[in-house]
């Protein structure tokens, strides 16, 4: 698989995260899935919701959940434009831009996960991965065109 995105949507999707910080960011990437190459349209900042007090050990700085209602939003637009939800993006603050074991219990094999990792304020690393026929992260790599 191949992952393009034009510069500019890279930059919001880093500003997003950045202005995210010292939380975790997460948004949405519209667009087509042409042959094996992902090719990005448009990007949607979501709002990080999560919240599960039972999860003590957890928060928003290191766990990440899109609202339900942006999600079905996001559907609709891409619906409306002759998209498609490609792919979740989210930051790591402060950690490596490389999925941890919860990212790859809740992915879903569909979707490119694109991970940044944001250090004070500042994005210093983007990755991409999908999760291959055995449940497990590969990486993709990121054209910026």
């Amino acid at each position: 698989m191949k992952f393009t995105i034009a510069p500019h949507h890279l930059e919001t999707l880093h500003h997003h995260l950045e202005a995210a910080y010292p939380q975790e960011g997460c948004g949405l990437m519209l667009g087509t899935l042409e042959n094996t190459t992902f090719k990005i349209h448009q990007i949607i900042p979501t709002t990080n919701v999560w919240n599960h007090p039972e999860d003590a050990d957890r928060s928003l700085r290191d766990r990440y959940e899109i609202d339900p209602r942006e999600m079905l939003a996001a559907m609709k637009t891409a619906r409306l434009n002759n998209l498609e939800i490609v792919g979740i993006y989210h930051s790591h603050p402060d950690h490596p831009a490389s999925p941890s074991e919860c990212d790859r219990t809740l992915a879903w094999s569909e979707y490119i996960y694109v991970i940044c990792r944001v250090d004070s304020s500042s994005v210093s690393a983007t990755t991409a991965w999908q999760l291959d026929d055995r449940q497990q992260f590969q990486s993709v790599h990121i054209t910026v065109e």
